[in-house]
């Protein structure tokens, strides 16, 4: 295929870019061959001319079809090259969120920097099982392919996961052991996995820090095996480090913190018992504050404290030795701050009384003297001499700084070796795991001694990888059967060759170190001799001589010699570690012992440890423990890690570092490619491509291309089709190769295989197109020309319509006009007529209005002047009467003054004094009197004055004139001069009276104006306060009425609300306790299989009696006591030696019973809620009280009427005994003696009494045994049954005889232990009077008279004691209604206080406290009710029980009369009429078995029993119906003895059946069917009143009578809950391997979906293959549940129940696989899974079962398909989406969209800003962040009651069950 071909206009290719690494640009025009430049144009619209290499003329990379993009695997792609890979990377982690990806058989894991929820347990489950092509890559693939592997081929496997520091690796290793510890679990009880797990924060604590990459780095590398048993369960674990980097200990660069450990002591260090420590903050230490910034965000180091030491107490290092760790972790902080100090230039010396020394030598055990020594001095040994020299200050503090190295060094290897000690293997280990997280090739720009090692090591790895990708293609090939090509890779043996072999660089270090005066510029000279020339990967930097340079595989790196000697020896001075053996620290001795001494756990020394210096067996610790270098040490380790890998079948995890800013999802492309270089990821794509990396099936090669055949081209032969096809389409034959079962590739022509489909499904597009774009144009020509036609003719005939209407409407016009005109004339005539009547009558009204007014004048004027005339003269006449009456008043003013001069002349005598004294009392009266009058005159003064301010003016007139009048007179009246003047004085005063009298008139007036205007005012203020408070009346009314009715819909939509919840919680209840039911069940059969371990003699177990009133926790747990008390009896001979599983076996039964007293009080607690939907019933409890009284006065007339019955047969008695002792000696063996006619009369008496008495007796018992259970509110069973009952059967007696039996009954039962003798029957007693001449002593020789008379005595008393009984319970009750009436008081009290305090509310509260009062009390008296009434339908039951129990017997009793009856009798009485009752001779509905045949009828009927068989020959649920009737039979005899065994027989069998064959669905689904049919019947037989309302009277009569099964029906539903779950287990595990290839993966519609290309993971085909399950392989197995659950008689209902959890099932697991394959997600996809669930909704409605619920367990898939279809641009797209998928989470709906994948190049991709809307658009939803769906969650199941129409005297037992021995009755 010419390049041509490829390199066209419009083809995109790669091209370099410096900031992006690659870019992408597009052909303009075509590339021709020998063109240097191609015209490309890059994304932005920028055009460029890309040059080629004029040497290699080498084209760009060409880029992958858009479909291509964002595979799941890199070798997926056509185009195998960096920039296709770099691309993938970043599409997948950008766009999709996907941080992980497959490259071959390596997992890229790319570092989010971010928690993401992709690793909870419902992952883990996910996973589970699954191929590893057939998910979303994931490190949970990469684990579980390593555990199948593992299980599958037998062979060790290993995890090798390697990264930068801050990739990941860590996390990665930890979520693979984790992923072990969840699927395999441990083989015992010791929790293997926690430990293994709680090994991660210990070994992060001691061994990671905080860098400038990485918060949480790994300093270490390590090997982790877990092993496994036979049955690969987790029994142990073993670690190995390496290289733990030592100098961060002493050193930390910027930004970077020590080891975690000494930050989480310094954050502790406020903790009592860490006290002794003497720590403060991190800042106080040299060695924990050189990094700056001792502190990480997000992260509390006090809290990843707590988390450490409760990891360490998990692993059994107890508090003794954690404190010693901390101590010795503290005293290196100490030390590292002790100062050296100079003496002079070659020596150095502590300050005496360093308090930091002082401390570390307090912590450490030592002598201040010795270490203070030892730090400053250093012993030199010779052959004869021994020299102690100082040391300069530098060298002084390096050998602190090497103390502290190795102290750390040696505390971590003691850690390792408890934490291995902790996770050792009891058992012989059968295969392992191991995870290998290590650190990867690094690169810095100062690179030493550790970086020297850790690209030694990735040397290494890569080797092995590269071989093992070479042995895996060589492999593939071979099996294919294709021509094998030598693929050649990159062998990186030379260079490390270059580093471990002879005369290498570690041999060279090594022998440098032996050199007494050995230097890294020497050893730098020795290498530049040795290698320079020699070998082409050392080189040496030009400036620089103290460097080299070594061409990895990844990179050039350039390692500095400064450092390699000192790090490669460790040296540390040997006298500080004799002054640290000698501590009384026994931890501290510990770490600095021998070797040989401390071995790890698992026998592997740790010598595997590059860093722990070992000294060999036998020689001197002294001379020999350092001799080992860190070099030698690290190779000889990282051989065996390669040994142990070479063992083991790897698998790669590679971690990449998106960015060096630890940015969530940011992609650094040019980070990526170094890294993608350094892993080997790159390598593994060059490999791939070399060879044939595109691989296709012949069925999936047919099935995509088959566009690009012709029909004469498809063969029988699928195979040949290809073969055939391709050598068309391809030219060149070294381009592919035919296998066996595939077609390879090489790379790049998938690409052109695509390209060619391209361009095929686009010239169908065109060809579709075209005639698409034809036939739409003709069909709208002639939808125009029809329409220009049809406008046409419309138009015409508008046109002759408008013609017409003119017409018309010109005549209409003139007919109008003349009209018109007529009717103007005629309008103008009348109105001129009208005015002109109108003006002649306005003229004539006028006229005459204006003659009548003068008239009405002139008579006015005459009636004014005659008022006018009379009022002047009135005044007149006033005026002058005033004058005179005035005048006569001055005139007698003055003769009174006069006469008062006079008087006081007189007075001035003595005889005037003595006669005014005489007189002085009447005087005082008169003047007294004068006063009053005075009073009187001066009131009437004031009032004339009042009455002369109106003509004040003509007052003060007529004075001028009568003034002038006196003055003429002045000569007349001198005398009166002075009158005048006083006149003149008294009249100013009174004109200043009548002003001040005015003024305060006017104030008056006023007040009274004002005082008008307030109350009109206020009227009309409380006019509109009347209509406000009307109004408000009106609206308050109109708010009661809202509120009542909102109240009641309030209180509607709350019952119904709380009914929601209440059956929610139920549901939920349900669920809680039938998953307690699962665990207990499934710690039943782990005691079971403890049990079988632990007890191989033990006796067989017995059943011991228990009392009838049994619990359900007795009958239910009797499988388990019997295996206790076999325990106890084993427990006697157990050895010492199995103490382990001794306790085992003892938790596990105290869980059992726990668990057992949890399922009962969630039982209780589920009882107490279903209750509460059944008070609703209860009414009637005062219509009871009301009746009780007349039900008294009842019982106390039969009381009395039995007391006079009583004495009656005393009487009776007395008088017989008198008769047959008067007559001792007489014959009274005569039927015609007194003797004999009195014996018989008073027999017969006492029979017709008694059967008349026999039914007051009964209602008398009944009313007492109800009143009683009313009175006392608890069960008076036993009471019933026992002593009272046998009263009333004597009551019930007909004869003597039976009251004889009775007695005996008595006496049998113990209840009556008078009756020692057996009393003789009445027949034999009338015998004895008729034979020869009995005495009285020889008839009564066997005291059968004194035998009647106790007996009457007994009843006596017996009625004497219900008398009394009878006065207690009505003194009971006349106290409950005292108490009720005190309650009454205080209710009423209680409501008259809230009346009160309501009154005191405003009114709306008012209401509102009134209406809360009111449902408050109604709801209690509700309860009340509902309370009773359950009480009274107990009390009822009881009783119905009761009375058919009498009934039954008096029917008997009956019998027994009639036939009793001699023949004499007959004779010589007259017959009554007896209704003599017919003997049923059918089968009663019963079969009775004896006792030692119940195992047969167990083994027969259910252990040995066959369902097939039954199923289809006989009728469903016989087995139950069997076992119901033997139950039957147990409870007619009345033995509950039997009844017990049975029920508790039958239980253990069906559980016993079940754990035997409990994974055959047909098993399991018969013995449900049959449980609950034996539960049912139990409710349809137990009497109750809810169960009997559809029995049959015949059923009624098969009422079980004498025992209450109502527990054991509890214990039989609690069976039947757990035979349900272990179905639909049994279901799921049916369907479980069904679902995803029949509802994914499979095309139920050939050719919608097409196959994009696979990588080298194959995956599962959607092609149908043999063997291969689809959508018709689910529907025959759902056909299959359904006919055999409908063959063994199921309850409808429970089927329901059962196919809505198989549909659960079925959209679960479609839809979690769903959400974990990209590959899946597609809109064709989406096609084919609405189809495949339209046929499920078909099934539904061929079996009539669309109402069970199950189609909407469906509905998350079915929106999800949906989403799959919709479009997926705009915001109205998003607003439609969120309100389709209300059934999927947010997380859901996101991981769908950012799956899709389109797989043809005309669908389109969802855009990251879509995808951003839909989030927004959801982000308000309250749901739980879980992505999959749960998968074991089980609907709580119910068991309706369904009676069963069957009789039980119909059913026949087929003899094939082998049930001879049961006898019908």
């Amino acid at each position: 295929m010419a390049a041509s071909e490829l390199y066209t206009k419009f083809a995109r290719v790669w091209i370099p870019d410096a900031e992006e690494v690659w870019k992408s640009a597009e052909l303009v025009k075509d590339y021709k061959q020998g063109d240097g430049v191609l015209q490309l144009q890059l994304e932005d619209g920028e055009e460029i001319e890309h040059k080629l290499d004029p040497k290699t003329k080498n084209l760009p990379h060409l880029r992958n079809p858009d479909i291509l993009v964002g595979e799941n695997d890199l070798t997926a792609l056509s185009y195998l090259h960096e920039p296709a890979v770099l691309h993938n990377l970043k599409v997948r982690f950008i766009d999709s969120k996907l941080i992980y990806t497959y490259c071959g058989i390596v997992l890229v894991a790319i570092n989010p920097y971010e928690n993401l929820p992709i690793y909870g347990s419902d992952i883990i489950n996910a996973y589970s099982g699954q191929n590893m092509g057939d998910m979303d890559p994931h490190i949970f693939a990469v684990a579980e392919e390593a555990y199948k592997q593992m299980a599958r081929d037998e062979r060790n496997q290993s995890i090798i996961v390697s990264g930068e520091s801050g990739a990941g690796k860590t996390v990665s290793a930890k979520y693979a052991m984790r992923y072990f510890a969840t699927v395999s679990g441990s083989a015992s009880e010791a929790n293997v996995e926690e430990k293994v797990l709680a090994s991660n924060p210990i070994m992060e604590s001691i061994g990671n820090a905080k860098t400038t990459r990485n918060d949480n780095s790994s300093r270490f590398g390590k090997y982790i095996e877990i092993g496994f048993d036979r049955r690969y369960h987790i029994i142990g674990a073993n670690m190995r480090t390496y290289l733990l980097e030592k100098s961060r200990v002493v050193f930390q660069a910027d930004e970077e913190r020590n080891y975690h450990i000494f930050y989480q002591l310094c954050a502790s260090s406020h903790l009592p018992e860490l006290k002794a420590l003497k720590l403060g903050s991190a800042n106080d230490f040299l060695y924990t504050k050189q990094g700056g910034n001792p502190v990480i965000d997000g992260v509390n180091d006090a809290k990843e404290m707590s988390n450490t030491r409760q990891a360490f107490t998990l692993l059994g290092i107890n508090e003794s030795y954690q404190m010693g760790l901390f101590h010795i972790l503290a005293a290196i902080l100490h030390l590292g701050n002790v100062e050296v100090k100079d003496r002079d230039a070659d020596s150095s010396t502590i300050p005496p009384n360093n308090g930091h020394l002082t401390t570390f030598c307090e912590l450490m055990g030592v002598t201040y003297q010795d270490m203070s020594h030892w730090l400053c001095h250093k012993k030199l040994k010779t052959a004869t001499e021994t020299y102690i020299k100082t040391i300069p200050k530098i060298q002084a503090t390096n050998a602190r700084d090497a103390l502290a190295k190795h102290i750390y060094a040696k505390l971590f290897n003691w850690i390792v070796d408890h934490v291995n000690k902790a996770l050792h293997a009891n058992v012989k280990q059968h295969s392992f795991i191991g995870v290998l997280d290590i650190y990867g090739f690094e690169t810095f720009e100062i690179n030493s001694f550790e970086q020297f090692c850790i690209n030694y090591a990735n040397e290494k790895l890569q080797q092995q990888f590269n071989m093992h990708v070479f042995k895996l293609e060589q492999e593939e090939y071979m099996k294919e059967q294709i021509p094998w090509t030598l693929i050649d890779f990159y062998d990186n043996q030379p260079c490390i060759n270059l580093i471990e072999a002879k005369m290498g660089i570690l041999d060279l270090l090594d022998e440098e170190c032996k050199m007494p005066k050995g230097s890294d510029d020497s050893w730098a000279q020795k290498l530049y001799n040795t290698h320079l020339k020699t070998c082409a990967l050392f080189q040496k930097p030009r400036m620089s001589n103290r460097a080299f340079i070594i061409q990895h595989f990844a990179d050039k790196v350039e390692y500095q010699c400064d450092g390699f000697l000192e790090k490669n020896k460790d040296t540390v001075n040997e006298e500080q570690i004799h002054v640290l053996k000698a501590s009384k620290f026994d931890l501290l001795v510990e770490l600095f012992q021998d070797e040989e001494k401390a071995t790890t756990p698992t026998g592997a020394t740790t010598g595997k440890r590059v860093l722990s210096v070992k000294p060999d067996k036998g020689r001197p610790s002294s001379s020999k423990e350092h001799k080992k270098t860190v070099g030698l040490q690290f190779r000889n380790s990282l051989h065996l890690l390669m040994e142990t890998l070479n063992a083991t079948t790897p698998h790669y995890v590679r971690c990449i570092k998106p960015n060096d800013f630890k940015h969530a999802f940011t992609f650094d492309p040019k980070r990526a490619v170094q890294q993608l270089r350094a892993c080997g990821v790159l390598e593994t794509i060059r490999i791939s491509a070399a060879g044939f990396p595109s691989r296709w099936t012949y069925q999936e090669f047919f099935s995509r291309y088959r566009v690009l055949m012709k029909q004469k081209d498809v063969l029988a032969d699928k195979k040949l089709t290809c073969k055939n096809v391709l050598e068309q389409l391809v030219q060149d034959p070294d381009k592919y190769q035919f296998g066996k079962t595939k077609i390879f590739f090489r790379a790049g022509q998938v690409a052109y295989l695509e390209k060619l489909r391209a361009d095929k499904l686009r010239a169908a597009c065109i060809r579709i197109q075209k005639t698409i774009r034809c036939w739409l144009a003709r069909k709208k020509y002639l939808r125009m020309k029809k329409a220009a036609i049809n406008i046409q003719r419309h138009v015409r005939g508008y046109q002759a319509r408008r013609l017409v209407k003119f017409m018309r409407r010109t005549r209409a016009a003139i007919i109008i006009q003349k009209y018109q005109r007529m009717y103007t004339e005629r309008t103008r005539f009348k109105r001129k007529k009208a005015a002109a009547l109108a003006m002649q009558c306005i003229l004539r009204a006028y006229m005459a209005r204006q003659h009548y007014k003068g008239l009405v004048r002139e008579h006015k004027a005459v009636l004014i002047q005659k008022m006018v005339r009379g009022w002047l003269a009135r005044q007149w006449y006033k005026r002058s009467l005033e004058a005179i009456v005035y005048l006569q008043c001055c005139f007698r003013r003055m003769k009174a003054r006069r006469e008062l001069k006079k008087l006081k002349i007189e007075a001035r005598s003595v005889e005037h004094y003595k006669k005014l004294n005489i007189g002085m009392e009447n005087k005082i009266m008169q003047l007294q009197r004068r006063i009053d009058e005075q009073s009187k005159d001066n009131r009437a003064m004031n009032e004339r004055l009042n009455g002369l301010e109106s003509s004040h003016a003509v007052e003060s007139e007529r004075l001028r004139k009568e003034v002038t009048r006196l003055r003429t007179a002045e000569e007349e009246a001198k005398t009166n001069a002075n009158k005048v003047t006083s006149l003149l004085e008294e009249l100013a005063r009174l004109r200043k009276e009548l002003q001040t009298t005015q003024s305060e008139k006017k104030v008056i007036e006023d007040w009274a104006e004002k005082y008008r205007d307030e109350m009109e005012k206020m009227v009309a203020e409380l006019k509109d306060q009347n209509g406000m408070l009307k109004t408000e009346k009106d609206d308050l009314n109109r708010l009661i009425q809202e509120q009542s009715l909102q109240m009641t819909e309030k209180m509607r939509r709350a019952l119904q609300e709380e009914t929601q919840q209440l059956e929610s919680d139920l549901n939920e209840e349900r669920s809680r306790y039938q998953n307690l039911l699962t665990e207990h069940l499934r710690l039943e059969e782990r005691y079971d299989d403890l049990k079988e371990s632990i007890s191989v003699n033990a006796p067989k177990p017995g059943h011991r009696r228990t009392d009838s009133t049994h619990s359900s926790n007795e009958s239910e747990s009797t499988y388990i006591s019997e295996f206790a008390e076999s325990e106890e009896g084993s427990r006697a001979g157990e050895d010492m030696t199995r103490g382990g599983d001794m306790s085992t076996f003892l938790k596990m039964q105290k869980r059992v019973t726990e668990l057992e007293q949890e399922k009962h009080s969630l039982q209780n607690e589920l009882d107490r809620r279903e209750e509460q939907f059944q008070r609703a019933r209860a009414r009637d409890d005062e219509e009871h009280k009301k009746a009780r009284g007349a039900e008294l006065e009842y019982e106390s007339l039969k009381r009395q009427e039995l007391d006079s019955e009583n004495k009656k047969l005393k009487h009776d008695l007395n008088e017989m005994r008198q008769l047959l002792g008067g007559n001792a000696g007489a014959n009274t063996s005569v039927p015609g003696s007194p003797a004999y006619k009195v014996l018989l009369d008073q027999l017969n008496s006492s029979n017709e009494e008694l059967e008349v008495r026999k039914e007051e007796v009964l209602i008398l018992r009944s009313q007492l045994v109800s009143q009683k259970e009313a009175m006392q509110h608890k069960d008076e069973k036993e009471t019933m049954t026992e002593p009272m009952a046998h009263t009333e059967d004597i009551r019930k007696m007909k004869d003597a005889g039976e009251i004889t039996q009775a007695y005996i009954g008595l006496k049998d039962t113990n209840r009556s232990p008078r009756f020692v003798r057996k009393p003789l029957e009445v027949n034999e007693l009338v015998n004895r009077l008729r034979s020869p001449a009995p005495d009285y002593h020889k008839l009564n020789e066997d005291g059968e008279l004194w035998l009647v008379y106790e007996g009457l005595k007994e009843t006596n008393r017996l009625l004497e004691s219900q008398l009394q009984t009878q006065r207690r319970s009505h003194d009971n009750e006349v106290e409950v209604l005292r108490g009720e009436l005190q309650s009454m008081k205080e209710e009423n009290n209680r409501q008259q206080q809230l009346l009160a305090q309501n009154l005191q509310l405003p009114p709306e509260a008012r209401i509102e406290a009134s209406l809360q009062h009111e449902i408050t009390r109604l709801t209690n008296e509700n309860l009340d009710l509902m309370e009773q009434l359950e009480k009274q339908d107990k009390t009822v039951r009881k009783l119905k029980k009761q009375l058919k129990v009498f009934a039954k017997k008096i029917g008997e009793l009956e019998g027994g009369q009639v036939e009793s009856v001699s023949p004499g009798q007959t004779v010589d009485e007259p017959i009554r009429p007896v209704n003599i009752p017919r003997r049923e001779k059918d089968f009663q509905g019963m079969l009775e078995y004896k006792k030692e045949d119940e195992l047969k009828l167990v083994k027969n009927l259910i252990l040995e029993l066959k369902p097939r068989g039954v199923a289809v020959n006989l009728i469903p649920g016989l087995p139950a119906y069997i076992l119901f009737m033997c139950l039957r039979h147990a409870d007619y005899v009345n033995d509950d003895q039997k009844v017990r065994s049975l029920l508790t027989c039958t239980i253990n069998s069906i559980k016993k059946i079940l754990k035997k064959r409990g994974d055959d669905f047909e098993t399991v689904s018969f013995w449900l069917s049959n449980t609950c049919r034996f539960l049912h019947c139990l409710k349809q037989y137990s009497g109750d009143e809810q169960f009997m309302k559809h029995n049959s009277n015949k059923q009624n009569d098969h009422c079980l009578s004498n025992f209450d099964l109502a527990e054991y029906r509890q214990v039989l539903s609690d069976l039947a809950i757990q035979i349900y779950q272990q179905l639909i287990k049994c279901m799921e595990n049916i369907l479980q391997p069904m679902i995803v290839s029949g509802m994914l993966e499979h095309e139920t519609i050939q050719g919608v979906s097409g196959i994009k290309p696979t990588g080298l993971r194959k995956r599962t085909s959607s092609i149908a293959d043999e063997g291969t399950y689809t959508l018709e392989s689910i529907l025959r197995q759902l056909n299959s549940f359904h006919s055999i659950m409908c063959q063994h008689g199921t309850d409808p209902e429970l089927i329901k129940q059962v196919v809505k959890q198989q549909f659960y099932i079925i959209g679960a697991v479609t839809l979690n696989n769903l959400l974990l394959r990209k590959d899946m997600c597609s809109w064709s996809k989406g096609m084919q899974i609405r189809y495949n669930v339209s046929q499920l909704e078909e099934w539904l409605r061929e079996k009539n079962l669309m109402n069970c619920g199950a189609k909407e367990t469906l509905e998350p898939l079915i929106q999800a398909a949906q989403l799959l279809q919709v479009k997926k641009k705009t915001d109205e797209d998003a607003e439609a989406i969120c309100s389709m998928c209300n059934a999927l989470t947010t997380a859901q709906i996101v991981k769908v969209l950012n799956l899709y994948t389109p797989l043809n190049e005309f669908e389109e991709r969802v855009s990251v800003t879509f995808i951003r809307t839909i989030q927004t658009r959801l982000r308000d939803r309250m749901e739980s962040p879980q992505l999959l769906m749960d998968t074991k969650m089980i609907y709580p199941v119910t068991f309706p009651f369904n009676p069963s129409s069957l009789a039980l005297e119909t059913i026949q037992i087929p003899t094939s069950l082998n049930l001879n021995f049961l006898t019908r009755v």
